[in-house]
């Protein structure tokens, strides 16, 4: 799966636990339909954020690259074998 990211100027709105909680369906469309980001403080302070899925997506897909890569560095270390090698070193 491949993911093209389009530059955007995206601010993210901040919104108390308070009001998240009173206005939650309109902060869902506004994500789902207008494409916000919102962040949501407890204290004055960042807890949460609400993103669109597509930034989801491009963040899962990120996190997935930079686990292949360690990985793959990982097997290039002394005393690391590969599955296939171990498979064949048990005789599975």
């Amino acid at each position: 799966m491949r993911y093209y990211i389009e530059e955007r100027d995206i601010a993210m709105t901040k919104v108390s636990m308070t009001k998240a909680r009173h206005d939650f369906t309109d902060i869902a469309n506004r994500v789902m339909f207008g494409d916000e980001r919102i962040c949501i403080e407890k204290n004055n302070k960042p807890a949460v954020a609400v993103v669109p899925v597509e930034d989801l997506e491009i963040l899962e897909a990120l996190e997935d690259k930079i686990d292949l890569e360690e990985a793959l560095k990982m097997l290039k270390k002394p005393g690391f074998i590969s599955l296939k090698a171990l498979k064949k070193k048990l005789g599975i």
